[in-house]
């Protein structure tokens, strides 16, 4: 009887504290010395407090070119800008999908003096064909995010990816993103089919969580982030006290990077070219 490939966490994470834009506190889970990038993906970042000063001076005017930004709001409300005219509010639960493509000036600022604000900033790489695209948008608020149950004490937010048949608002063919927000009550268990030849990561942000099967089980705490690899399928169980956790994966590039900064190109020339443009007001 042939048995299921069960995923298991081949690589172990834990975020460190760094800061970002004019000095928001954040969480570094991909992006850092522990875990440089796990091609597609380039940054996870985690923010989360309730104390105003860590965050209310936001991300003043930044640009990006070569690269898609993924905001993914828990708590709070952040107002987003740009040069080319956009504007539009994240509240709890909204996603924003960013694409960067040849370049654009952002900014992401808190519209609250005080209270909690908590969620997820992700960069996705686009492949060399995408990069100088016209940037877009695919924004939804929480409830044009479908909410599934595939299992008893088992809730999943689809945001990018298929659950059961339902499938997430985010369409992005260049990586085939899987994006969930996964509940698990204290002691439930769920198995998820996870696209072949991709890249795929769990992070715990609540609770603690054991991923794979069996003796390759390893148990994630809270802020710990398990890299998958070794099977197709990827078995969650949580703790006694539940768990919460986003389950990514995204078809790699495998294409070369050349990055610094808010700039992800594919050479050097590029990179310069990039630092030319935005000087010139070319964004």
């Amino acid at each position: 009887m042939q048995t299921t490939p069960y995923a298991r966490v081949v690589r172990q994470v834990r975020g460190a504290a760094t800061s970002d834009g004019a000095g928001v506190k954040l969480t570094r889970v991909i992006g850092g010395p522990a875990l440089p990038d796990l091609d597609p993906f380039l940054l996870l970042d985690e923010f989360g407090t309730d104390q105003a000063e860590d965050y209310i001076a936001g991300f003043p005017s930044h640009p990006h070119r070569g690269f898609e930004t993924v905001t993914y709001m828990l708590d709070g409300r952040m107002r987003h800008k740009d040069n080319h005219g956009n504007e539009g509010l994240l509240v709890p639960g909204s996603v924003q999908w960013m694409t960067a493509g040849r370049g654009l000036v952002h900014s992401e600022m808190p519209e609250q003096e005080e209270g909690r604000m908590r969620g997820f900033q992700m960069w996705v790489n686009l492949p060399a064909k995408d990069k100088m695209v016209d940037p877009r948008y695919q924004e939804f608020d929480g409830a044009k995010i479908p909410h599934v149950q595939p299992s008893a004490g088992v809730a999943v937010k689809v945001i990018a990816g298929e659950v059961d048949g339902v499938r997430g608002p985010i369409v992005q063919p260049a990586t085939d993103p899987v994006y969930l927000d996964v509940t698990l009550d204290a002691g439930a268990a769920w198995e998820y089919a996870l696209p072949e030849g991709q890249n795929s990561f769990a992070y715990v942000f609540e609770g603690d969580a054991a991923l794979g099967d069996g003796e390759d089980a390893r148990a994630l705490a809270t802020h710990e982030m398990g890299v998958l690899g070794g099977g197709d399928v990827v078995k969650l169980q949580a703790g006694k006290s539940g768990a919460r956790l986003i389950l990514v994966s995204g078809r790699p590039l495998r294409e070369p990077v050349a990055r610094h900064g808010p700039f992800v190109m594919n050479t050097r020339q590029e990179l310069m070219q990039a630092f030319v443009d935005f000087q010139e007001g070319r964004f």
